[in-house]
């Protein structure tokens, strides 16, 4: 599907902050639209194609734009960390973050769907930035743990920038999860779904169909909402995510000098710390892209290649839209 005219305009004749405004608001208003499980898994693939032609123009021609992208100053996207913890700062009497690892745009229908059925005002719906590279380890230290595993049990301590919370870090089924919430005024929940359900259906004739499923099923269940409405009880409460994933099964295979570069650099991953070679290509097919995690080559755009073991379905690291932007709902009931 090709790009509206107004919005290749504004990519290619725009500031950065004006293009990646655009990028943000087409990825959602492709990806926000209501769901029905009976017809999710194709509507879901067919969404992701449709982000796929932004990923297109990002990777072709417009790739100067995620430099951009790792300085909020420059981007205007705000990470999901700095977000966070600016809404932390907001005087509410008792507030809740629910942290889904791994959610992307892509599950977003389900929150606001749900959310209104559940009698749940919606105060806010947006796209924030993972870190640079969108994994795990990262966005924790951007918040001021060493890991999501530190935030187990209320022992995250007192160094973070979430402050004063009570917090719990568990991949636990959503009843048993609405019993660990206390009633400290505010609260950290960091659930390790989708993330886990990711990488256990990532292996080969796998992917975005089963996940699909499984967010509909999950995200529409009794019991989930039943634990949302136990932190939200007496608490403002946001339901974000720390970085999304690629459906990269979904990605043409890279052949040749390109496929053997990738395969060299990233193995079975999209990111690699450190500097070191980009490779001949133009357009590239590798950024180095320096954050406040360092400096790291990122696998970009949307390409597979072949790799031992075979080349994960889903995953996440690289540089494309659906792997590095997170929903960022706020609610109240």
């Amino acid at each position: 599907m090709a790009l509206p005219a107004a919005l290749i305009n504004t990519l290619t004749r725009g500031d950065a902050k004006a293009a990646w405004a655009a990028i943000v608001d087409h990825a959602m208003s492709i990806c926000s639209k209501p769901l029905a499980s009976g017809n999710a898994p194709g509507e879901v693939v067919k969404r992701d194609r449709e982000v796929g032609t932004l990923d297109h123009f990002l990777t072709s021609a417009g790739w100067d734009l995620w430099k951009a992208f790792a300085q909020t100053e420059l981007c205007g996207v705000e990470r999901t960390s700095d977000r966070l913890a600016r809404w932390w700062t907001e005087p509410f009497n008792a507030k809740a973050v629910l942290i889904l690892d791994g959610l992307s745009l892509r599950e977003l229908p389900w929150l606001l769907q749900g959310a209104t059925e559940h009698g749940y005002t919606v105060h806010g719906v947006e796209a924030t930035a993972s870190e640079i590279p969108g994994e795990t380890n990262k966005f924790a230290k951007a918040i001021g743990v060493s890991s999501r595993s530190q935030l187990q049990n209320n022992s995250a301590g007192l160094t973070h920038r979430l402050q004063p919370t009570a917090t719990e870090s568990v991949d636990l089924p959503w009843k048993d999860c609405e019993h660990l919430v206390s009633g400290s005024p505010n609260w950290v929940f960091w659930h390790h779904w989708p993330d886990s359900k990711l990488h256990d259906g990532s292996g080969a004739g796998q992917g975005l169909d089963g996940l699909t499923k499984d967010a509909a099923e999950q995200l529409s269940s009794d019991e989930f909402w039943s634990f949302v409405d136990r932190l939200a009880t007496g608490r403002r409460l946001v339901i974000t995510s720390d970085h999304g994933y690629a459906a990269t099964g979904l990605f043409p295979d890279a052949d040749g000098d390109v496929g053997q570069f990738l395969k060299k650099t990233f193995a079975a991953g999209r990111s690699t710390p450190g500097a070191g070679e980009l490779g001949p290509f133009i357009p590239p097919v590798a950024l180095e892209i320096a954050s406040t995690h360092g400096t790291h080559r990122l696998a970009l755009g949307r390409r597979k290649w072949k790799s031992p073991g075979g080349y994960p379905t889903l995953t996440h690291g690289g540089l494309s839209l659906l792997e590095v932007l997170s929903p960022y709902i706020e609610l109240s009931k």
